[in-house]
């Protein structure tokens, strides 16, 4: 049970690419596999969310020789957004087509709108040969409210947050508060932080800095042991004078490394690179960092341990 590993399936933002240029980072697109306190813990369903699912499956048919001998697979995804880059694994995840699966998908669209709707119609029906109804797998669908934890024990439980005593972890207990940044078009992106026995990771992918940096995220980062943080961009093609990046929802290198500053995070994973930037590229940004041992660049396969 005392585990809080961190495995980076997928790096990459916008599209996924398939390249040779691009074999050291990986071409995939947005997804974090997370397990910790017993729980499997997926952020966001990128192309990166398929290997997970295959690896799941391995695990799973080897675990029994007959389906009813297996040990069924558990699994909670959280959505930051709805964004094709981090849903385009979704439908591929294999688990879900297997009946014994228990899968629990967490987001939010907006108030007017539900994330079972938005996801039957985004990614099943006439773009997929199946629809959301034909999932053999259990499918637990919900929508998430600011005002709300989610804390896992043996199912996860949904539970409203009133005062800072409700944000504490018992026992084994995982505790995931969120909250919601609008600095990401159209709908805003949820910020996520995952706690286990004193360790905590903060998830902020798809999100804009402001000027002198976002005190918000800071606030909710802050004394993090890891900060994932969004950096698709250098600041230099952020400023470019032909072709700027402010207000496409994204933030520089410089930017996440200002956010560790002011969070005091214990360490920093630069996340979501530009689909442009090849190996090469990534590695003169990594060669700028490379004195900071509490910084360092995802890439595909990249395990942290936190306890």
């Amino acid at each position: 049970m005392g585990e809080f590993s961190v495995k980076f399936r997928g790096v990459r933002g916008s599209y996924p690419i398939a390249d040779r240029d691009f074999l050291q980072y990986g071409g995939n697109t947005s997804c974090v596999e997370v397990n910790v306190g017993g729980h499997l813990i997926i952020l966001d369903a990128g192309t990166g969310l398929i290997n997970v699912g295959n690896d799941l499956l391995k695990n799973y048919i080897s675990s029994g020789l007959k389906p009813s001998d297996r040990k069924p697979i558990n699994a909670t995804i959280l959505l930051s957004h709805i964004h094709q880059d981090h849903l385009h694994g979704f439908t591929f995840f294999r688990p879900l087509h297997i009946p014994s699966s228990n899968i629990n998908v967490f987001g939010n669209v907006n108030y007017s709108e539900n994330l079972s709707d938005e996801l039957a119609q985004l990614l099943f029906g006439k773009s997929f040969p199946l629809d959301l109804g034909d999932i053999a797998g259990n499918l637990n669908i919900q929508d998430l409210n600011e005002s709300e934890g989610i804390i896992l024990r043996d199912t996860p439980i949904i539970k409203r947050i009133e005062s800072e005593n409700d944000l504490i972890a018992e026992n084994d207990d995982v505790l995931i508060t969120y909250y919601r940044s609008y600095a990401h078009p159209q709908e805003g992106v949820l910020i996520f932080k995952i706690e286990y026995k004193g360790k905590s990771l903060v998830y902020a992918t798809d999100k804009e800095s402001y000027e002198g940096g976002d005190k918000k995220l800071a606030s909710f980062a802050h004394n993090c042991n890891l900060l994932i943080h969004d950096a698709q961009y250098t600041t230099e093609d952020y400023m470019d004078l032909y072709a700027p990046k402010q207000g496409f929802g994204h933030s520089t290198f410089d930017m996440a490394v200002e956010c560790k500053k002011q969070a005091n995070a214990e360490k920093l994973v630069f996340f979501h690179y530009d689909p442009n930037y090849d190996d090469e590229k990534l590695n003169s940004i990594k060669e700028k960092y490379k004195d900071d041992n509490s910084i360092m660049l995802a890439y595909e396969g990249l395990e942290i341990d936190l306890l």
